[in-house]
């Protein structure tokens, strides 16, 4: 499914959104254009933007306010990407050095609180109440989701666990782009509602893929190398999988292993093995789009518009990309 003809109809009002992002961005501090325009054109796809303009659009909004708002949204998710990649220790991100290792981790850290200022002080300025209250709670699930995976550890993990930081991290953003695109287009409060839920499940699929993607063997069309957060001990979905249903004695070979100071690729290469032995990806992506069969749900009762058609088939992209 290509995701430029899906989102064709929106192309313009992404222009508009790339060229708000671009005057944030053009101060008299070299350092922080520099920082900042490395990771915001490093190839993403701007897809919380897309979906709040499509949400607005379902319910006739449009202008210059919903260019401004899906700017701010994706200033916020770009700074918690600068900050990820400090706590995390990161090196790449989607295929190119990461800014801490470009700039260092001062500099990554403080560029992203600028975007953080810069996304708040936009919305601001739009003066919707409801607006500010729904970004605002978005951003502090997302820090709260940053506390719960630095602290979940490999012994315990659960796959309730993950669920509950992913809702955090990633579906809570999702989530606020719907419904503020829906606030902008006037929608009804039981129409934001549906818009709501839409989003947050799209967020938890298309976290739940990213996931699965970093144990893709084939990584020709993925952003970073195999195994990334392996190496780093995150313990998404896969690794909890694979925890439960492996023996005993693999269980035994696997917790030696994670509790190396360092994997190596032979660790990695085993980890993956394992994990096809056990179905573990089929299993992972299922997962991802029951997610995406409830996303479409709640649009169900949504007015029967293109818009909603598009919004759609992006839950249906989000399980099927490669990237």
């Amino acid at each position: 499914m290509d995701f430029d003809r899906l989102i064709a109809d929106v192309k313009e009002d992404l222009t508009q959104v790339e060229q708000v992002i671009l005057g944030h961005l053009d101060t008299e501090i070299p350092l922080l254009n520099d920082v900042a325009q490395h990771i915001l054109r490093s190839g993403g796809k701007r897809l919380r933007p897309a979906v709040l303009i499509l949400s607005a659009r379902m319910f006739g909004g449009a202008g210059e306010a919903i260019h401004q708002a899906a700017a701010s949204l994706e200033f916020l998710h770009t700074a918690t990407l600068l900050h990820d990649d400090v706590v995390d220790g990161s090196d790449l991100r989607r295929q190119q050095k990461t800014a801490r290792i470009v700039w260092g981790n001062s500099a990554s850290v403080l560029v992203g609180d600028y975007l953080l200022a810069i996304a708040f002080r936009s919305l601001t300025l739009l003066e919707d109440l409801v607006v500010l209250d729904t970004i605002s709670h978005a951003t502090s699930l997302m820090a709260k989701g940053e506390i719960l995976q630095l602290i979940r550890r490999f012994e315990s993990a659960s796959e309730s666990d993950y669920l509950a930081i992913i809702v955090h991290k990633t579906a809570s953003l999702f989530a606020a782009a719907t419904k503020i695109g829906a606030c902008f287009g006037g929608a009804p409060p039981e129409r934001q509602e549906s818009l709501y839920r839409y989003g947050h499940d799209l967020g938890i699929a298309f976290q739940i893929v990213d996931d699965a993607l970093d144990y893709v063997e084939d990584r020709s069309k993925v952003g970073k190398p195999l195994g990334v957060d392996l190496r780093e001990r995150k313990v998404t979905l896969p690794l909890s999988r694979l925890l439960a249903v492996v023996n005993e004695g693999e269980r035994a070979e696997l917790m030696g292993r994670l509790t190396q100071d360092e994997l190596g690729d032979e660790d990695v290469q085993r980890v993956v093995g394992l994990m096809r032995d056990y179905e573990v990806l089929p299993y992972t992506l299922e997962e991802a789009r029951r997610y995406t069969r409830s996303a479409q749900r709640h649009l169900e009762g949504l007015p029967d518009l293109p818009e909603r058609g598009t919004l759609s088939q992006l839950a249906d992209f989000v399980v099927d990309r490669e990237f």
